[in-house]
């Protein structure tokens, strides 16, 4: 009597092996989300970095932006970034659409900022040259960074972080999409 159990309680979990494992692999099809496509077009060889244009009341970020990008774009991605537009394959263009201010932490007795936010919205357009077909087409990009006057840093420190932070998520756009 105990032998047909032990027989019968070891083939139940054969069969649940058996699924378990049959489950699990059936996993590892399209829907799991690997891909052995490459993160960047292999149709674009070459990017023109044109100047972002400037929308908010913060000066001089859009130069900080332009310059992150074009130095990501070189380090990050497999693209080469030229100087002029009629020998590139595509062009990245785009505008700071807002540079917000916040404080973050205030001293408890003066009600002094202690650390202070800026926040950059950019909206990101990029265009393949060769077909006229835009690659990006109105996305936008956010990034922050924030800056302290007690560890001597100012807003030109943090906006130059924030800008190369958005430099950064607007090369993450640029891969291709799964």
């Amino acid at each position: 009597m105990k032998r047909g159990i032990l027989c019968k309680t070891m083939n139940v979990c054969l069969v649940v092996c058996v699924l378990t494992v049959t489950v699990m692999l059936s996993g590892c099809g399209k829907s799991s989300g690997y891909s052995t496509k490459p993160l960047y077009s292999d149709e674009i060889s070459t990017v023109y970095v044109k100047m972002f244009d400037n929308k908010s009341f913060e000066r001089g970020v859009e130069y900080d932006l332009t310059d992150a990008l074009a130095k990501r774009i070189e380090a990050e991605t497999p693209y080469k970034v030229v100087s002029s537009i009629d020998r590139a394959d595509s062009v990245i263009s785009g505008y700071i659409a807002n540079a917000g201010r916040g404080v973050l932490t205030t001293e408890r007795e003066t009600g002094r900022p202690m650390e202070k936010e800026i926040v950059l919205t950019a909206r990101v357009d990029w265009k393949n040259l060769k077909t006229g077909q835009y690659l990006l087409e109105g996305q936008e990009a956010i990034a922050s960074a924030s800056w302290s006057e007690w560890q001597n840093q100012g807003i030109e420190y943090s906006s130059a972080l924030a800008a190369n932070k958005l430099a950064e998520r607007i090369v993450e756009l640029m891969e291709t999409s799964w």
